[in-house]
């Protein structure tokens, strides 16, 4: 049980690493295009690449699925999170984007226990209430502050946390972990490819390059946050990908010249706390978290 927990633990932090990256090509992309111009594209390499995965695996069970009615779900909420994350990303700075992704632990309890049916322990709630606190430090001022980017921001972390708990579901019934990354990415490359004549730019191939590598990323991270959610509970998976707060503030620097305020490090640094311990309480053993 602790080993597994372990392998989910690093899964998710390398995950954290390659899914920065990924977002920092979306915000670079979100000022020039519109989201169907760079999802129907990486959709579509996503979904070549799943196919070949596939086609080279032992897996007999190929891309086929045992959870139709939980993945077309799963895909419906991943397309309509990627979109909400693709506009926050145009209107906030990267780095305050992470604090809404700082709520993903928070959600991810609420779910779990009807969906999952993953119940947690009071003193993890008292966790996970610290790290809502660390969110409201964005907003010293009060809620005036809100405008229309806290708003899609907020929206792309509950549709992000009900796609990662129902991938959690799928997974205690199948081990096809390319599925779970063919189907979502397959509904995001047909809804976008229907809305795609419609906003079409055309595109340099210095933008087509970044659009390849956002496929290669997305395709790499959603394969590992689907194996790491096999064996850690969500609301323990989730508070690790805090970690990406580290790269996105970097990121933010070097490549947007975004500085990030105190209020937003120290927010950070209560949802990054919070974290530490739901991971703690999941592989500690038994007796040491007694006492």
């Amino acid at each position: 049980m602790r080993s597994a927990a372990a392998l989910g633990a690093v899964l998710i932090v390398v995950y954290t690493g390659v899914i920065a990256g990924a977002d920092a090509i979306t915000k670079l992309i979100a000022g020039s295009y519109a989201p169907p111009q760079l999802f129907f594209f990486s959709g579509l390499i996503v979904v070549c690449l799943s196919v070949l995965g596939a086609r080279t695996s032992s897996n007999p069970q190929g891309l086929g699925t045992s959870c139709p009615r939980a993945m077309t779900l799963r895909s419906g909420l991943t397309v309509a999170a990627s979109v909400a994350f693709f506009l926050a990303f145009r209107w906030l700075p990267f780095a305050e984007v992470f604090l809404f992704i700082g709520l993903i632990p928070l959600m991810a309890a609420l779910m779990s226990g009807p969906i999952l049916d993953e119940p947690v322990r009071p003193v993890a709630w008292a966790a996970l209430a610290m790290g809502f606190v660390g969110v409201v430090c964005l907003f010293p001022g009060g809620l005036e502050q809100v405008h229309g980017g806290h708003v899609a921001a907020f929206l792309a972390a509950l549709l992000g946390t009900a796609s990662m708990v129902l991938a959690r579901y799928i997974g205690r019934y199948e081990s096809n972990a390319l599925a779970q990354v063919f189907y979502p990415n397959a509904a995001l490359c047909v809804t976008m490819g229907l809305a795609l004549p419609f906003v079409w730019v055309p595109m340099g191939s210095g933008d087509a390059a970044l659009i390849v590598a956002y496929a290669v990323l997305l395709f790499a991270a959603r394969w590992m946050l689907v194996v790491a959610l096999r064996h850690l509970a969500a609301h323990v998976a989730t508070p690790l990908m805090n970690l990406q707060f580290v790269w996105m503030t970097l990121l933010g620097s070097a490549i947007f010249n975004e500085t990030t305020g105190a209020q937003v490090v120290l927010g950070a640094t209560i949802v990054a706390a919070s974290g530490a311990f739901l991971l703690w309480d999941q592989i500690a053993p038994t007796r040491a978290r007694t006492a």
